[in-house]
């Protein structure tokens, strides 16, 4: 039988920063209804890095973004609890409220710097105006703590560059100012959305890296939205795998990337082009993801799954426990379930990662 995701999941881990727990997020879009979370739960643990990954359209983003309270104004979080600091942020009703978490407990930074950034201001001061709002600094002392996250984020001549505007920056340089002006009130959960798509693969791997510095030298707890499992493998301690609005699989990244349980995590990581195989066609996931607007039967992916067994049309999976720290939705887990193996290139995953760990 299935167990309780989160019975264990935090052993040896510390304890959890927040606790998201079968939140239900609803969009009102033209007199009709779209579910765009379907009672997703997730546990962040103090200090660590969490890659949160899908396809696009998956849920991802507007996940986390009801954390500090940035979903449209045409959607809501219509059930759970996502609980932070002793209170239930999912309960929030006024600005007022979300003033005392956005930015000075809870930061993002978004993928794109340019409409993230207010073309008619200085970076400075944008970066100023944050501090001045949560840190009650004002002036000369608001001004120099501008300037010291602007070296800190390794923008050089920071006091000349405070004078300057987004378009006077490159599209690295401009992250750089969007990843200072989320640190500047040193939250303590940082989520990252997509923090890297726009940029070549050089400015890429320097932008990571100095997120990967700012989270030791800031304390922080991180968060990686991305499909980019290239940058999951460099990033995460732990990997949160989400479809159609749910998390279906979650565990540590070795656990994601060499053990993995669900369908769907397979069809993902069977879709890396470094796994291809030169001379044959690379690995695509068929069939499109579920109309969000009409009520999901069992597993939502099990249309395009062609693994998928009779029941997983008709009741959706609980989660089975793995190990205390791997815990995947899927029906296959049941001990009831007829045997059926992975694809060939998650079983070669499997024996690479199995040799190398003998070997070390």
């Amino acid at each position: 039988m299935g167990t309780s995701m989160y019975a264990s999941i935090g052993a040896g881990m510390g304890g959890a920063i927040l606790s998201a727990r079968d939140v239900v997020i609803r969009f009102s879009l033209r007199g009709r209804v779209l579910t765009a979370i379907r009672g997703a739960s997730l546990d962040l643990f103090e200090g660590e890095t969490l890659a949160i990954v899908g396809e696009s359209g998956s849920g991802k983003s507007v996940f986390t973004k009801s954390f500090l309270g940035m979903l449209d104004n045409n959607g809501w979080v219509d059930s759970g609890s996502i609980m932070f600091e002793g209170r239930d942020l999912a309960k929030f009703r006024t600005e007022q409220e979300w003033l005392t978490i956005r930015g000075r407990k809870i930061a993002m930074v978004f993928q794109d710097p340019m409409t993230a950034l207010n073309p008619l201001r200085t970076v400075g001061l944008q970066i100023q105006e944050t501090v001045e709002l949560h840190q009650k600094l004002t002036g000369g002392a608001a001004r120099r703590r501008a300037v010291e996250i602007l070296g800190n984020v390794g923008i050089a001549e920071p006091e000349v560059r405070y004078h300057h505007y987004p378009h006077e920056f490159s599209g690295g340089m401009r992250q750089r100012v969007v990843i200072a002006t989320a640190i500047a009130c040193t939250p303590r959960i940082l989520i990252c959305d997509e923090p890297t798509t726009a940029l070549d693969v050089t400015i890429q791997a320097q932008i990571l890296d100095l997120l990967r510095r700012l989270q030791k030298q800031y304390s922080l707890t991180v968060i990686y939205i991305t499909h980019d499992l290239g940058v999951v493998a460099n990033v995460a301690n732990r990997v949160a795998v989400m479809y159609a609005g749910d998390i279906v699989e979650v565990g540590t990244a070795e656990e994601v990337f060499y053990d993995a349980q669900h369908p769907y995590t397979w069809a993902l990581l069977s879709s890396l082009p470094q796994l291809g195989i030169k001379g044959q066609t690379l690995y695509s996931i068929q069939g499109t993801p579920p109309n969000l607007f009409a009520e999901i039967a069992g597993d939502a992916f099990a249309p395009r799954n062609p693994r998928a067994l009779k029941i997983d049309f008709v009741e959706r999976p609980p989660y089975f426990r793995v190990t205390p720290t791997h815990f995947a939705r899927t029906w296959l887990l049941d001990p009831r379930a007829p045997k059926v193996e992975p694809p060939q290139t998650i079983s070669k995953m499997r024996e690479k990662y199995s040799a190398t760990e003998y070997d070390a």
